[in-house]
């Protein structure tokens, strides 16, 4: 097995472990997000409803981004989800990470979330 599939394949299983344990509901719905080499995205979902709440990712134009793979991209991702969690009425999350290590990109986008107003 070539290194970027066994990568792949180790993230996929923290991925599903990590989802046995957190589960978003209408109280506390997950903050789930997506890290790919070129942009990253994030939803606020209620898992007991199966309906995603709001959403954001570096590939909206209405962000500004120029750099969409890095640091600054995620911070502007984070504050955007969380401007538009707020206003749809969720003030507290549970981070689910989605088996990404938590640093860089992903660390930023929480960091600006809680920023700007969300509790998890």
């Amino acid at each position: 097995m070539d290194r970027q599939k066994a990568k792949t394949m180790r993230r996929k299983r923290r991925r599903v472990i990590t989802r046995r344990r957190v589960q978003g509901t209408p109280a506390r719905p997950r903050l789930a997000i997506y890290r790919s080499l070129n942009h990253i995205y994030a939803q606020v979902i209620d898992d007991l409803a199966g309906k995603t709440l709001c959403a954001a990712s570096t590939r909206e134009s209405k962000l500004g981004v120029t750099k969409t793979g890095g640091v600054e991209g995620a911070s502007a991702v984070g504050a955007a989800l969380a401007e538009r969690a707020k206003s749809s009425g969720v003030t507290k999350v549970v981070f689910d990470r989605g088996g990404f290590r938590y640093h860089g990109r992903v660390k930023a986008l929480a960091d600006a979330a809680r920023k700007a107003g969300l509790e998890f």
